[in-house]
């Protein structure tokens, strides 16, 4: 049997942007039997593939290992050299394929979903313009990331500053570089080019890392100062200059200036919704989605990852198309939606799960609530920590093994609602932590989940034991 409606339009998906998200997106709906079609304006992958993640932390990890082998004794010693910049930038090159999105492009096509290369932009209801060409569909999902905002700073636009982009994809390290921004990417760029051989000051208006718990901020800063980082807290630049030799000039607030071969801006993101259309379709610059990911005040309209602004961070953006693709798909075909909470279709773990990693040296890994954040929920909290050094698994890792660990308790459902872990190697102590926030495991059963021994695990049981027993 025929759909009429099926019939009249080209496809019955259409995914603007093709990152992680994107793809994630056509492929949960194309699997439920979808014709979908991806549009990607760039490279078939997106920001994480080339120009965030994957290469970011490919420039990170040299000098990671090398610090960690410089941490054991009997390693200390076999480790002589120097780090060899121009092997890990041939590494992170490696990584991103050299920018080339063939292999990217081949899945698409083997997963049975149209690549669509070209800007696109909604020109009505299910309606998308792709160069010269109006392709239709049924419904429509915004996968377009977001973009690196630039502060309002004199004579910033014009010094030509690197973005993450820029820096991530850099051919040469160099001699001298300034790093506005004490976010994450500020962070993990300050110290990968650190490790590469820069001279890097970082300046930090509000301190580094200052929306997780605040031990993170003091002992990461800690470490990327005794790494050789010049870390500013509260220097506000006011005005920037490049001359003709490209050397940048930063003054600032205390009326200091600071010099720089290159400047790197890492001072937040924004949902890149420009020039996508939206008002063709009577939509503001701004969109709200339920946990579906369906825009408000549509019934065909999809807005998934960094572009929604819930959570901007690829692996929640990808979880939201997995839940979206089904979402999408189960519409189509006129099946029942599972949109409840913790449901098949929604994105509940948006609202107070989300883990995130931060890979300096210290790394530092969290999940779920801060302690500030969950009493201005209107919790009722109690909150515990330990320092890693007294773990036998940590001590093992690293001579002078330096961490922390705090657990945030609902005290009314004695249930975990934040976690946060700063240390060497931690970055895997997360996922655990998120399964009892999702899980909502209370502090009676975690007793009962054993952490093997000797591993950085014995710190929950430590944590346990800080929080202690009912009487």
């Amino acid at each position: 049997m025929t759909d009429p409606e099926r019939d009249a339009h080209d496809y019955d998906l259409i995914v603007i942007g093709a990152g992680a998200v994107g793809e994630n997106v056509a492929d949960y709906a194309t699997r439920r039997g979808a014709r979908v079609a991806l549009v990607e304006a760039e490279l078939v992958g997106g920001e994480c593939s080339y120009w965030a993640c994957m290469p970011s932390k490919a420039l990170l990890r040299s000098g990671h290992a090398l610090r960690a082998a410089g941490r054991v004794a009997g390693a200390r010693e076999a480790v002589t050299g120097a780090i060899d910049a121009p092997a890990v930038l041939a590494r992170r090159t490696s990584f991103t394929s050299d920018w080339d999105d063939s292999g990217q492009a081949e899945w698409v096509a083997s997963a049975g979903i149209d690549l669509i290369r070209g800007h696109a932009r909604l020109v009505g209801r299910g309606l998308v313009l792709v160069g010269d060409r109006t392709v239709s569909a049924r419904a429509v999902a915004l996968a377009t990331g977001s973009h690196p905002v630039l502060p309002d700073i004199p004579g910033l636009a014009a010094a030509a500053p690197w973005s993450t982009r820029e820096a991530t994809s850099a051919d040469h390290v160099p001699a001298r570089l300034a790093v506005i921004g004490g976010g994450v990417s500020g962070v993990e760029l300050a110290l990968a080019f650190s490790s590469l051989g820069s001279s890097v000051t970082l300046l930090a208006r509000g301190g580094l890392l200052g929306r997780e718990e605040p031990f993170v901020g003091e002992l990461v800063t800690a470490a990327i100062v005794a790494e050789g980082v010049d870390v500013r807290e509260g220097a506000t630049p006011t005005r920037v200059a490049r001359a003709p030799d490209g050397v940048v000039t930063i003054e600032l607030d205390d009326g200091s200036r600071l010099e720089a071969d290159e400047l790197l801006v890492a001072t937040g993101r924004r949902p890149a919704l420009d020039d996508l259309g939206l008002d063709a379709v009577g939509l503001d610059a701004e969109l709200a989605v339920d946990d579906t990911m369906l825009v408000t005040g549509t019934d065909w309209l999809y807005a998934v990852g960094d572009v929604n602004g819930r959570a901007l961070l690829t692996h929640q953006g990808k979880y939201q198309a997995r839940a979206a693709g089904e979402a999408i798909a189960a519409r189509l075909k006129g099946s029942r939606v599972d949109d409840a909470p913790w449901g098949q279709h929604v994105a509940t773990a948006d609202h107070g799960g989300v883990p995130r990693v931060v890979f300096s040296d210290p790394e530092v890994a969290a999940v779920g609530l801060t302690e500030a954040q969950a009493r201005e929920a209107g919790m009722e909290v109690r909150a515990v920590e330990h320092e890693l050094s007294q773990i036998a698994g940590a001590s093992l890792q690293a001579d002078g093994y330096a961490g922390r660990a705090k657990l945030v308790v609902d005290e009314r459902r004695r249930a975990v609602v934040g976690a946060t872990f700063v240390g060497q190697d931690v970055a895997e102590l997360v996922h655990a932590a998120t399964i009892a926030v999702v899980g909502e495991v209370t502090i009676d059963r975690l007793w009962h989940a054993v952490p093997a021994y000797p591993t950085i695990s014995e710190i929950w049981l430590r944590l346990l034991e800080a929080y202690g027993r009912p009487e």
